[in-house]
């Protein structure tokens, strides 16, 4: 259970609470490890197939799977087709999807506008590798949507942040960066650093130790690289005294530790402490782009980057990043002080998906409808969490949520770190043994897309009341 406070600092009183906790915590344990040892057999009765799928890929890739967090024991779930909000594996069990590709599919599964988009497109071509109409289309909407002038496009998140970094170096002419413990930002040197590191590596919780998150990241990128908390604008600003920052990036809402939200005026003291100090601020927004509302987590939330990445959900299902920012900032690229290129950028194949996307499908009446949508869910995962008196508790932003186990409410990596990771294992797998398709880690959150149901988002909370049913029986 999570701490918030050291143990000298609680009155008498908390005392008894935390011990009657104590109790009720270990019991749910016990139960939560019986669960999980019945669902892993029913797991691997159910999806033979996909076990022999995986063993036939782990001879010709690594893992056996085409990204690394797709890996997961007993075996992943192998995909066979999806449609609207829902997914069928190769043995047949069908799914309601709440992974929605980590976020990608706020669309849903090629709902019918971007399946027209693109078949038309096909008629005309997939790769031009020159300009097409429809990249200034989409540059409009992009600029309308967040309030920048001006955007590129790449074929990933990953791209997006990578290609911000480099620009706000130019602008700023310096080489270091300053990311939060614990955010992914993509894959690329600067940023697979603290992205869940070990926290008997990581140092002091006010001061972290910037941790390589894999092999091949070089000691001078390491050096290169300032870890800080969120929801710390002390140690923000401690990070930048040197004015020697290009650029802070962050997620306005870290969506790599389930949801944890910034505490009021958190954002906004981080736009003031980087405009001061001459530092670039980066919004990571390729979670929260489209799925936090029309105009992205910086727009529900009030506070402007001066650059902001965005990917998964603009390419409707298709591979589609960007970024955008201020002129001073893109005038980099104008200018051919920072270089950017990609063979596959804007190609009209993706571009067709985004127009689709950004004018038919995630419409501002179509995004509130789904955030209620999934607000009546959070309400009543809430209902049930109350009723059973569990340490736990959901997290809504926007069309996305999570149930957290712990009582209270994570700031940063460390309360994160803190939480019952079993109890969050036994209820993804009884969830999946029932149809309901959750990411398959147990930091991510629930995406309830335009083409889910009110009776799919239910599924999802009937389905977790049956699991708090038997873990407190």
């Amino acid at each position: 259970m999570r701490r918030s406070v050291e143990w000298w600092d609680i009155p008498i009183h908390g005392v008894i609470l935390m011990a009657t906790h104590s109790t009720l915590h270990q019991n749910l344990a016990d139960r939560a490890k019986d669960i999980t040892r019945r669902e892993l057999r029913v797991y691997t009765e159910r999806t033979k197939r996909s076990q022999t799928a995986t063993e036939r890929a782990r001879k010709v890739m690594p893992l056996g799977v085409p990204s690394s967090f797709q890996a997961y024991d007993p075996h992943p779930i192998v995909v066979a087709r999806s449609w609207d909000a829902y997914m069928e594996d190769v043995d047949g069990n069908r799914y309601v999807d709440y992974d929605m590709g980590f976020g990608a599919l706020f669309a849903g599964h090629m709902h019918p506008a971007v399946r027209r988009a693109v078949e038309g497109q096909l008629d005309l071509g997939t790769l031009f590798v020159t300009p097409c109409e429809t990249n200034a289309v989409v540059a409009e909407l992009l600029g309308e949507r967040y309030g920048l002038p001006m955007w590129r496009f790449t074929n990933s998140g990953t791209e997006a942040t990578m290609d911000a970094i480099r620009v706000a170096r130019g602008v700023t002419g310096r080489d270091r960066i300053v990311k939060v413990e614990g955010g992914y930002h993509g894959h690329h040197d600067e940023v697979m650093i603290s992205m869940k590191p070990a926290l008997e590596l990581a140092g002091p919780a006010h001061s972290p130790v910037p941790v390589p998150a894999t092999a091949g990241v070089t000691k001078a990128v390491l050096g290169d690289t300032i870890v800080i908390p969120y929801n710390d604008p002390d140690a923000l600003e401690r990070a930048l005294a040197g004015n020697d920052v290009a650029a802070f990036i962050v997620e306005p809402v870290m969506e790599n530790i389930g949801i944890c939200l910034p505490q009021p005026g958190y954002l906004e003291a981080v736009r003031e402490i980087t405009r001061r100090h001459g530092t670039m601020l980066i919004f990571d927004e390729v979670k929260t782009g489209i799925t936090a509302g029309w105009s992205g987590a910086s727009g529900t939330l009030g506070v402007k980057p001066d650059l902001v990445c965005l990917a998964k959900s603009i390419g409707g299902g298709l591979p589609l990043g960007a970024f955008g920012g201020t002129r001073e900032c893109m005038d980099q690229i104008t200018s051919g002080k920072v270089v950017h290129l990609g063979t596959y950028n804007g190609n009209p194949l993706v571009m067709a998906a985004a127009v689709a996307v950004l004018t038919e499908v995630c419409t501002p009446e179509a995004t509130q409808e789904t955030i209620a949508r999934n607000t009546r869910l959070v309400d009543a995962c809430n209902g049930v969490i109350a009723g059973a008196g569990l340490p736990a508790h959901t997290i809504q932003f926007g069309a996305k949520g999570c149930v957290t186990w712990a009582p209270e409410p994570i700031r940063n990596y460390r309360d994160y770190k803190a939480t019952d990771f079993d109890l969050a294992f036994a209820q993804w797998l009884h969830g999946i043994n029932r149809g309901v398709m959750l990411p398959p880690g147990l930091d991510e959150q629930w995406l309830i897309s335009v083409m889910h149901t009110d009776d799919d988002a239910m599924r999802y909370a009937h389905v977790f009341g049956e699991f708090v049913d038997e873990l407190t029986a």
